[in-house]
This record gives C-alpha cells, sequence and structure tokens, in this order.
C-alpha cells in the first residue's frame, strides 16, 4: 500500500498491522515491529526471512521512499541526516512501533530520525556483508559507510548477522551478535533425481511445432530444455503457443552460441530434440542437430518424418505429447552415461566417408583423387546393395 504523504509504500501480511488498523476505528493504535527494507521486498535478497516475519499480525514492511537510501550518500553528512529527520517525521505507520529493524547502515540516519519520535524503540540492525567495503563506494563513501556502521550496531539491541565472519567484526561494545544465516524459501528447487534435460539446436520460428512444445512442457515440469539457437518474433510472435514457450519456467531461451559453446551445453543434457512441426517443408529433411547430438553421445527424439529415418538409428520417434513426455522421460540420465556406440557411430559419419561415391565418380572420370589405393580397393570390393542397383541403371556410373 502506498503512502501518497510519506513517499513511502509499507506492506503487511493478510492478517497483520495494517488489517488491524482498518478494524481499529479509533481504538488504541496497536504495537508493532517496523522493518525498514533497503529495496522493494520482491527484490530484497532477505525476502524470505522478511516474509516470515511478516506473517506476526504486528509486523509491517516499509519499502524505500522516492527519495533513495543512497541519496544520504552522495549528501554532506549534515544534509543527509536532516533529510532523514523530514522523512521520518513524514512516514505514516498503522500502530506504535516498538521494534525497528534496519538492514543496512544507510537506513540508520531515518531509524534515528523514528527513534526521535518513539524513544522507547527496540532497534535491531541486520548485517549480511561488509557494507563499509562497498565496491562501488569511494574512499570518502566508504569512511561515512564505516561510520553509520558503527553508529548503528553500537545503537542497536541486537546484531543480526549472516556468519560468524561478520559477527567478530562488530565492535565489542555492542554486545555479542545474533547468528542468523540466510533462507532460499522460495527458490525453485526441481527434484534433481526426477529432471531431464533436453536440447534444441538451431531454428526456433515456423519450422517448430510449438504447440507440441507448449504440451510437453506444460505435462513435463521435471523437463528442463535448453533452446539453443536465435528465435524469431517475426515467425512465430502471434502464434499464443510460442508465448506460452517464452514463458515456460523450464524452457530456458540461451540464444545463439558458437559451435563450442553448443557442444559444452549439449553435453549437460539427457537427450536431443528435433521439435519441427509437420510440413511439406520439414518433412523430407536430415537435421543436422541429430549428427551433432550424436557426437556427444546423445539420442535424438522428433517426429516420424521421412527425411529423420536416415538416421533411424540415432533418433527415436514419437508423435503425441504423451509419447514425447514417455521418450524424453525414457532418456534421464544420459548425461552422466553417454552412449558410446552411437557416438562411435556418429565420428565415422565424416565427410570424406559421406563423399565416397563422389569420390569414386571423380576418378571414374579421370580426375586424380589423390585417395590411397587402399581406399579404392576397399570401395570398389565391397560396393553396397545399393550402389550395385544404381550401377545397373546407370551404365556410365564408376565401376
Amino acid at each position: 500500500m502506498t503512502d501518497p504523504a510519506g513517499g513511502y509504500g509499507w506492506r503487511a501480511g493478510p492478517a497483520g498491522a495494517a488489517a488491524r488498523a482498518e478494524r481499529s476505528h479509533g481504538d488504541e493504535p496497536a504495537a508493532i515491529g517496523v522493518l525498514l527494507l533497503p529495496r522493494t521486498l520482491e527484490s530484497f535478497i532477505l525476502r524470505d526471512q522478511a516474509e516470515d516475519l511478516l506473517s506476526a499480525p504486528g509486523i509491517v514492511a516499509v519499502e524505500p521512499a522516492r527519495i533513495s537510501y543512497g541519496a544520504y550518500l552522495r549528501l554532506p553528512a549534515s544534509v543527509g541526516d536532516g533529510l532523514a529527520a523530514t522523512q521520518a517525521k513524514r512516514l505514516k505507520l498503522p500502530g506504535v512501533p516498538r521494534l525497528i529493524v534496519i538492514f543496512h547502515p544507510l537506513q540508520y540516519p531515518l531509524a534515528r530520525g523514528l527513534i526521535a519520535q518513539h524513544p522507547d524503540v527496540e532497534l535491531w540492525y541486520w548485517q549480511w556483508d561488509r557494507f563499509d567495503a562497498a565496491y562501488d563506494a569511494s574512499p570518502r563513501q566508504r569512511d561515512r559507510l564505516q561510520e553509520l556502521h558503527l553508529a548503528a550496531s553500537l545503537r542497536a539491541k541486537k546484531n543480526v548477522v549472516v556468519t560468524d565472519a561478520l559477527g567478530a567484526l562488530v565492535d565489542e561494545e555492542a554486545g555479542p551478535a545474533q547468528l542468523i544465516p540466510l533462507a532460499a524459501d522460495s527458490f525453485p528447487a526441481p527434484d534433481p533425481g526426477a529432471t531431464v534435460v533436453a536440447v534444441s539446436l538451431g531454428h526456433l520460428g515456423h519450422r517448430t511445432d510449438w504447440k507440441l512444445l507448449r504440451a510437453v512442457a506444460e505435462g513435463m515440469p521435471e523437463l528442463v530444455l535448453l533452446l539453443i539457437g536465435a528465435w524469431h518474433e517475426a515467425e512465430s510472435g502471434h502464434d499464443e503457443d510460442f508465448q506460452a514457450c517464452r514463458r515456460a519456467p523450464n524452457l530456458l531461451w540461451l540464444g545463439h552460441r558458437s559451435d563450442e559453446e553448443a557442444a559444452r551445453l549439449i553435453a549437460l543434457a539427457d537427450v536431443g530434440i528435433v521439435p519441427f512441426e509437420r510440413s511439406d517443408f520439414n518433412e523430407t529433411g536430415l537435421p543436422y542437430r541429430i549428427l551433432k547430438y550424436a557426437r556427444l553421445g546423445r539420442r535424438t527424439v522428433s517426429r516420424d518424418l521421412a527425411g529423420v529415418r536416415t538416421w533411424a538409428n540415432a533418433v527415436t520417434t514419437a508423435e503425441t505429447p504423451a509419447a514425447w513426455i514417455a521418450a524424453l522421460r525414457a532418456h534421464a540420465g544420459a548425461r552422466v552415461k553417454p552412449d558410446a556406440e552411437l557416438r562411435e557411430w556418429a565420428f565415422a559419419q565424416t565427410a570424406h566417408a559421406q563423399n565416397r561415391p563422389l569420390w569414386e565418380r571423380i576418378e571414374a572420370l579421370g580426375i586424380e583423387s589423390g585417395r590411397l589405393g587402399s581406399e579404392r580397393v576397399s570401395s570398389d570390393d565391397t560396393p553396397s546393395r545399393s550402389r550395385r542397383k544404381r550401377r545397373a541403371r546407370t551404365p556410365d556410373s564408376a565401376g
């Protein structure tokens, strides 16, 4: 809730002091604890612990004013103190403060102004960093931070620190510090044992089956999909399934990456995917990524497109979202046990090996190829069935 008169916003839980104040109708003001937040609650590094305290009916959080705390550091000390005192007088609270908690030395001038109005209030100073050694502060500003830090720690009834090392720096006159390490309640933590990591390498635009990809992402919360390649808003931005994929937390859009980077990202995955829609354009193509995945021992999940069957030994085909999910889950854990046989097959698919029929024709035309005799003998003596048929149909072919 924003307080237009004071320029601050104060926050409370559903059953907090704000709700109680609205119900009081002139009764005795409630005793409250005030958390002076250095940032908005959503961006505050100690958000989890602040929200836990805000579950108490008597605790409210005050977010920064339009004039930031950083302004105190840029102003002469006397001017900053005067500004803080004025802000403290303008601050409207839904009760009488019995506790004030600050989280940065720059908040101490405001806290001091509130203490002047409420002499019996208790001050807590919560420290999670060496504020006086800030990288972005000048020597003069560091001196000011150190001055405010010392004053706050000496005035505080309780110095709260996140490490014993910070506690050891608290002035002895301030008494022993209270160790309260960090919490990360709100940080997502998917079950790592169930996680399946997939990777898509290449174009992310009109060839992609966004409806399928969205259904797989929504139906498989344990999926982590690394999307390597540029995405094309001009091609797919109008598609609501594309937009849903852009918002999906388990789809990580990594943009264009070099081959060196892409190879290492593929090494982090269990399986590669070809998320192409079924179309005339996609049906007969041979997605290059299949071979790239295989060179790192990763199989590919794809629709059963005709072109994909060329490398059928490296591909698991699936059509429906349910079938895709089952196929992806079947590859869970492959990132720590890559398919060595598939990797060996992929390394054998060299340009020289793939070009063998072309080399044979070059030699048949009397053009010097530089190939070893053993290569020529090997290829001439062991023609594949398909090549024998081709020669029968083509009298002028090599051999």
